[in-house]
C-alpha cells in the first residue's frame, strides 16, 4: 500500500465509485471540487499493490499534469524521484529515463503520444491510465490514440476517465465512451444524495444591463449592413434567412457551399463569396459590441481598416453606415462610454472587497482585449490584479508561458492580489483554494465551459456565481442555450449508463449460461450453491492463470490463419500480419503533428522519427514521399514552392511521390484550372505522381502499402539520403545558380536558358539581369553584390 491513509478520510461516494471503478474501464462525472483525483489516487493505489508496474495520469495543459503530481507525492508514500512529470519542454532521452524509474507519472497526452509513436516509451507495464478532463477524448486528440494503444498493448489494462461535464451532445458523449473503452459510468451532481452533504452552496445571479442610446444606434446600423449582406446569400438558398439573428455556423456554412459550387464550375457563385466575407465580419462585430463593448469594437474596426488587402474589408470600412458607426464610437469614446457591464463588475468587485478585503475573485471574459481593459480599469481603481490568458502569442500581445500561468496561480492562491482575469485557459481543471467570487463577463453557449467556469468556487466554502448580460442582446441566448443543454447533458448521461449497465447484465447472463452448460456435472448430480461460491485454492487459481496464458498465447498464430479475422479488422486495424522484424517508415520529425505518425504505428509500422531533408517519409532507398495537405498544396502553387519541392524530391528518389490529402477544390480563392495545371505539370513534366487521399487515415494507409511492397515484396532497404546519384552537367550548372540570393531552382532554369552558360550568369549587369522574368531591381541588385563584394574571412566566435 502507497497511499497514505493517515492524511486522508474518503466520502462515502468516493469509496462507493473507488469500488465500482478499481476493475472495470469507468467514466466518473463528478461536480468540479468534489475529489476526482482522490478517486484516481484510491484505484491508482490498489492497482499498484496488485499488480505492481506504473500509473500514468493524463492532464491536457502542463499546470494541471504539475498539480497532480504534487498531490501524488503529498499523499504517497513513495521517493519523489519514482513521481514525475512528462512535458515536451523536456529533452526525448531525459523523458526516456524518467519513465524507465518511475512508479507514477502525469504528463500531457501530446508527449505521451509522440513518445509512444517514436518508440520511446511502452505502456505495456501501466496497470491505470487516468485520462483527466475525459470529454476531450474526441477526433483527434491525443486522448483517442494513447487509449487505443493502451488497451491494445498493456497486460493489465485499467482506464478511469474523469470530468465534470462530458457535454451535451449524445453522439460526442458515445464518442467519449467508445475511445475510452468505458464499460461503466459512474456520475453524481449537486443534489446526489451521497454528494449532497458534502456540496458548498453557491450563490447563482444573473445580473441584466440596459444598453445605452449610442450602442443601439451603433447595433442598428450594423444589424442594418448585416441583413443586406446576407440578402444575397438567401436568394441563392444558401442561408435560410437574411434575418441579422441568424447563426454564425450558417454562414461560415455558406462559404464552404460557395467554394463547392465554383470547383464544380458554377463561376457566377464567386461573386458571393464577398457577401459572405462581410456578413461573417459583421457578426463578429455585432457580438463584440453586445458582449465586450465599444473599446473592443473599436480595436476591431481598426484591424478593419488597416486591412487594405481584403475587399470585403475595404467596401466594409468604405459604406457610409460604417463611417457613421466609426463616428459614434470617438464621441462615445470621447464621452467615457464603454460596456455598461465594465460599471456593474466594477461595482460587485469593489462591494465584495469592502466586506472581505482579502477576498479572491475570478472574472471570465472570452476575449484578451477585454480582459486586458478589466485588469486597467481595476488598477487605476486601487484593486490589484492579473490576466491569465494561454500561451499562443496573439500580434503584439504576448502569450503567458507555462512557468509564468503556474507562478500566477500560486501568486492568486497566496494572496498577494485580489482579482484574476482569466479567458478559457482558467476554466478546466486548476485547483485554486478558497474563490469568493465568480464573474462571468458574458454567458458561454457551451454546457462544458460553463460548469467548468463555476466550478472555480464553492470547493471549500459557500461560493457565488454572477453572471452579466446585456438585455436583448446574445448574451441572453447564450446563457439559456448553456442551461437547456447542461440538463440535456444529465439526460443523456444517465440514459448511457443505463445502457451500459443493460449491455453488461447481458453479457453476464450470456456468460452465465456457458459456464452452467459446461460446469453441470453429469447423471443428474446437483451440486450445492455454496460449490460455486467457495474461494477457490490457490493451486487451483495458479493452474487457471497458466491455462489461460497458454491459450492467449495461442492466439496470434490463430488470427494469422483467419481469413475472416484479417478482413474483419480493415480499415482501421493493421491491414498486414507483421513479420518480427516489422515495416520501418521514417518520418519527418515535422510531420509528427500532423496525424499520419500515429496511424501508421497503428497500422504496424515502426516508426522512425529523423530531420529529414528531403521528403515527409521514406519507406525505401528508392522511395521518398512528399505529403501536402490539400490547402499547403495550393499555396505552394501560389508562392512557387511547388516545382521547388518537386525538383528536390525527384533528385534524391528514383521514385518519388506526392501524395495531396483532402478536397483540393474549393477551399481557396484558386481557379480550378490553376490547380489542375500544377498538377498536370508535376505529373507530366516531372514525371512525379500524384496520389489523393481523404484524408490521414488513408495517407498512412498507402504510406504503409508502399513501405510493406518495397521492404517485404522487393527487398528493398530504407536508406536516407538528400541527393539521388552523381548530378549531370546540367543539374551542377543549375546548382551553382541557385547558390545566388532569391534564386530558385525555377529561376536558375531561367537564367541558364537565357545567358546559355553559368559564365554569363554571373557576368551579367543588373540591366540584364532585370531581362530575366522574376528578377527585378533590389534581386538583380542583391546577386551582383554577392558575385562582386570582396571576400573578407570571418573570424571564428568563441
Amino acid at each position: 500500500m502507497h497511499l497514505r491513509r493517515d492524511l486522508i478520510e474518503p466520502r462515502v461516494y468516493q469509496e462507493v465509485i473507488y469500488a465500482k471503478c478499481k476493475e472495470r474501464n469507468c467514466l466518473v462525472v463528478l461536480p468540479t471540487g468534489l475529489g476526482k483525483t482522490l478517486v484516481a489516487m484510491l484505484i491508482a493505489d490498489y492497482r499498484l499493490s496488485k499488480y505492481g508496474g506504473k500509473v500514468l495520469m493524463l492532464a491536457p495543459t502542463k499546470p494541471l499534469a504539475l498539480q497532480h503530481a504534487e498531490s501524488f507525492r503529498k499523499l504517497f508514500d513513495l521517493p519523489p524521484e519514482r513521481i514525475n512529470v512528462l512535458t515536451g519542454e523536456l529533452p526525448p532521452e531525459k523523458r526516456t529515463e524518467l519513465w524507465r524509474e518511475s512508479v507514477i507519472v502525469t504528463a500531457t497526452p501530446q508527449t505521451v503520444e509522440n513518445d509512444i509513436i517514436t518508440g520511446k516509451i511502452s505502456l505495456e507495464d501501466v496497470v491505470l491510465l487516468v485520462f483527466d478532463e475525459a470529454h476531450r477524448a474526441v477526433g483527434n486528440y491525443s486522448y483517442v490514440f494513447i487509449a487505443r494503444e493502451y488497451l491494445k498493448t498493456a497486460r493489465h489494462p485499467l482506464v478511469l476517465g474523469l470530468t465534470a461535464s462530458p457535454g451535451s451532445d449524445e453522439d460526442r458523449i458515445r464518442e467519449i465512451i467508445h475511445n475510452l473503452g468505458i464499460e461503466h459510468i459512474e456520475i453524481r451532481t449537486e443534489s446526489s444524495p451521497d454528494v449532497k452533504p458534502y456540496v458548498q452552496r453557491i450563490a447563482f445571479e444573473w445580473v441584466k444591463v440596459e444598453l445605452p442610446g449610442i450602442y443601439k444606434e451603433v447595433r442598428s446600423l450594423l444589424r442594418e449592413m448585416l441583413k443586406e449582406s446576407l440578402k444575397p446569400l438567401a436568394q441563392f438558398r444558401l442561408v435560410s434567412t437574411y434575418s441579422p439573428d441568424i447563426s454564425k455556423r450558417e454562414v461560415l456554412q455558406a462559404g464552404s457551399k460557395i467554394n463547392q459550387e465554383v470547383a464544380r464550375g458554377n463561376y457566377e457563385m464567386g461573386r458571393l463569396r464577398m457577401h459572405q466575407a462581410k456578413a461573417v465580419k459583421l457578426q463578429h462585430a455585432i457580438e463584440l459590441l453586445e458582449t465586450q463593448g465599444l473599446t473592443a469594437l473599436r480595436g476591431y474596426l481598426k484591424k478593419l481598416r488597416e486591412d487594405r488587402r481584403t475587399k470585403s474589408s475595404r467596401e466594409l470600412m468604405e459604406d457610409p453606415r460604417m463611417r457613421k458607426v466609426v463616428y459614434l464610437l470617438v464621441q462615445a469614446k470621447e464621452l467615457g462610454l464603454d460596456h455598461p457591464k465594465m460599471g456593474k463588475l466594477m461595482g460587485l468587485i469593489e462591494e465584495k472587497l469592502r466586506k472581505k478585503p482579502n477576498s479572491k475573485i475570478i472574472v471570465f471574459t472570452n476575449y484578451r482585449d477585454t480582459g486586458r481593459k478589466i485588469v486597467e480599469v481595476l488598477r487605476e481603481r486601487g484593486i490589484s490584479a492579473e490576466r491569465f490568458i494561454g500561451q499562443a502569442s496573439r500580434g503584439k500581445d504576448k502569450g503567458m508561458s507555462q512557468r509564468e500561468q503556474k507562478e500566477t496561480l500560486k501568486r492568486f492562491s497566496r494572496g498577494e492580489f485580489n482579482v484574476l482575469v482569466a479567458t478559457s485557459v482558467g476554466e478546466e481543471g486548476l485547483d485554486v483554494p478558497e474563490v469568493d467570487l465568480v464573474v462571468f463577463y458574458e454567458p458561454v453557449p457551451s454546457a462544458i465551459r460553463s460548469i467548468q467556469r463555476r466550478g472555480r468556487t464553492g470547493r471549500h466554502r459557500p461560493g457565488r456565481v454572477v453572471i452579466l448580460m446585456a438585455k436583448g442582446t446574445r448574451d441572453e441566448a447564450y446563457y439559456w442555450s448553456s442551461r437547456r443543454k447542461e440538463r440535456r447533458m444529465f439526460e443523456t448521461i444517465r440514459k448511457l449508463a443505463r445502457e451500459l449497465e443493460k449491455a453488461r447484465s447481458e453479457k453476464d447472463e450470456i456468460d452465465k449460461s456457458v459456464v452452467e452448460r459446461v460446469e453441470m456435472p453429469p447423471r443428474g448430480k446437483i451440486t450445492p450453491l455454496d460449490e460455486f461460491l467457495r474461494p477457490k485454492s490457490r493451486k487451483l487459481e495458479d493452474r487457471e492463470k497458466a491455462e489461460k496464458t497458454g491459450r492467449e498465447a495461442e492466439r496470434p498464430e490463430k488470427a494469422e490463419t483467419s481469413e475472416e479475422g484479417v478482413y474483419e479488422k480493415l480499415p482501421i486495424k493493421p491491414v498486414f500480419v507483421r513479420k518480427p522484424k516489422g515495416i520501418v517508415v521514417y518520418v519527418d520529425n515535422r510531420e509528427l503533428r500532423s496525424g499520419v505518425p500515429k496511424h501508421l504505428k497503428e497500422l504496424g509500422a515502426e516508426v522512425e522519427v529523423k530531420t529529414l531533408d528531403v521528403a515527409d517519409y521514406v519507406v525505401s532507398e528508392d522511395v521518398g514521399i512528399e505529403r501536402k495537405s490539400a490547402n499547403d498544396f495550393i499555396q505552394s502553387i501560389i508562392d512557387g514552392r511547388l516545382f521547388d519541392q518537386v525538383e528536390r524530391l525527384k533528385r534524391a528518389y528514383e521514385k518519388p511521390v506526392i501524395i495531396v490529402e483532402g478536397e483540393l477544390y474549393g477551399i481557396r480563392n484558386v481557379h480550378p484550372n490553376a490547380i489542375r495545371g500544377a498538377l498536370t505539370a508535376v505529373t507530366l513534366d516531372w514525371g512525379v505522381p500524384v496520389l489523393f487521399s481523404s484524408g490521414t487515415e488513408e495517407t498512412a494507409q498507402f504510406i504503409y502499402l508502399m513501405a510493406k511492397r518495397e521492404q517485404e515484396e522487393r527487398k528493398k532497404e530504407v536508406r536516407l539520403r538528400s541527393e539521388k546519384k552523381a548530378l549531370t552537367l546540367a543539374e551542377r550548372q543549375r546548382l551553382i545558380v541557385e547558390g545566388l540570393p532569391n534564386v530558385s531552382a525555377t529561376l536558375a532554369k531561367r537564367l541558364l536558358g537565357h545567358f546559355g552558360n553559368v559564365e554569363r550568369v554571373f557576368t551579367a549587369t543588373e540591366e540584364e539581369l532585370q531581362e530575366v522574368e522574376g528578377i527585378g531591381p533590389k534581386k538583380a541588385r542583391e546577386i551582383r553584390r554577392v558575385i562582386t563584394a570582396p571576400y573578407v574571412e570571418e573570424e571564428d566566435k568563441l
